[in-house]
């Protein structure tokens, strides 16, 4: 049968799924995952511009208030705006606050106040800054003492909206915070469904996970055959059960190795970079042991009795392995580099117990065996 023609709505309902589903995930797993207030920088373009643009609009509403009479329809515009946002910030059956910020900031009312210039902007600016001390977190308390100490209304406005978008970050952290505990609990049922979801949407969305786990199914049959056959006396006519555990965790062991200029499979996309951590680990301990092995064996009788020389083997290492994972990192320098650390480290040990040196010869050997690890079907990497 031909395939499925995808409509547009069809895709984005199922990236607003898989949009969804990535939050949800990073919230539960990262214990500190939050929301971070983070601004264009200064000398970018879109800072600049931004910049412009907002002391343009600050620079017009102050000359609207300095005209005679003052015109108040763009500051009662903002105020307007800073209700909404400061009832966004009540919780359900706060209602007597919230009938006090809609009474104290009726546009409807303000509006006649300007009619008659009788608009007493600073003390609506006062109310909005005590409540906003209200509603804030503790971290707040000093910008808000900033705000009373300013003076010049039109910059008291400003300000003010810049703690209130502070505000909208803690507000959202705070919510994070409280749904974490929920979102843990009930992780796996909430990406079951919406896995569900975005294959009604995409039937193909789970391709790459199915080709996964089928090749991990392939493994362990491929592994029961081989014992079937090197045991005599096995019955060849009895089929044996896979197990689901055992295939998932083949599955999972394959990640490790995971060449990532492929698509990971996409039920692990919200943990690819975790996955990528993981694998960077992984291999970085893999060389340490070569290292450690080839040291040991070259020059063990020398070092034994050195305290936790393979530790120190372990920081020469670690610094230089760092970042492994990218497509920029060069392992064959960076293993040249711990070999020559590693003949300055052996030396100086032996130097300090009384001991000759290496000779050019074994250090030029120590450090070609420690350059060759990457090289593919190396004995001492194929052993680790």
């Amino acid at each position: 049968s031909p395939p499925k023609v995808i409509t547009f709505d069809e895709l984005m309902a199922a990236a607003k799924n898989l949009t969804d589903l990535t939050l949800a995930h990073e919230i539960a797993v990262n214990a500190n995952f939050c929301i971070k207030h983070e601004d264009f920088p200064q000398n970018s373009f879109a800072g600049t511009v931004k910049q412009i643009v907002h002391k343009a609009f600050w620079d017009h509403l102050e000359s609207e208030l300095n005209e005679d009479p003052p015109e108040y329809e763009h500051a009662i515009k903002l105020f307007e705006e800073i209700k909404e946002i400061l009832l966004s910030f009540l919780t359900p059956g706060a209602n007597r606050i919230q009938n006090q910020i809609c009474e104290v900031l009726d546009t409807d009312l303000i509006r006649q106040q300007a009619e008659h210039n009788a608009v007493d902007i600073h003390g609506l600016a006062n109310y909005i800054i005590n409540t906003m001390g209200k509603l804030c977190a503790p971290i707040r308390d000093n910008d808000i003492k900033q705000l009373k100490a300013t003076d010049n209304i039109v910059e008291l406005l400003r300000q003010i909206f810049h703690v209130l978008d502070l505000m909208k970050v803690d507000m959202a952290n705070y919510t994070i915070q409280n749904l974490r505990p929920y979102l843990q609990r009930n992780l796996v049922d909430y990406e079951r469904t919406k896995f569900q979801e975005i294959l009604e949407e995409t039937p193909s969305a789970l391709d790459l996970t199915t080709e996964w786990i089928k090749e991990s199914i392939e493994d362990e049959l491929s592994s029961i055959s081989d014992e079937s056959s090197s045991s005599p006396g096995a019955d060849s006519s009895s089929k044996r059960i896979i197990s689901p555990t055992l295939v998932l965790n083949n599955g999972y062991l394959k990640l490790l190795q995971w060449d990532y200029r492929k698509t990971i499979p996409e039920t692990l996309l919200t943990d690819e970079v975790r996955l990528q951590e993981l694998r960077e680990k992984l291999n970085q301990l893999k060389i340490i042991a070569c290292v450690c092995l080839i040291t040991n064996n070259m020059v063990g009788a020398a070092i034994v009795d050195v305290p936790d020389f393979a530790d120190q083997l372990k920081r020469i290492s670690v610094p230089l392995l760092e970042g492994m994972n990218k497509k920029t990192f060069d392992l064959k320098e960076a293993l040249n580099a711990i070999g020559v650390q590693v003949c300055s480290k052996v030396n100086r040990s032996l130097t300090e117990r009384g001991l000759p040196m290496l000779t050019e010869e074994m250090q030029s050997n120590l450090m070609g065996q420690i350059a060759h690890i990457v090289e593919e079907n190396n004995p001492v990497s194929s052993l680790i």
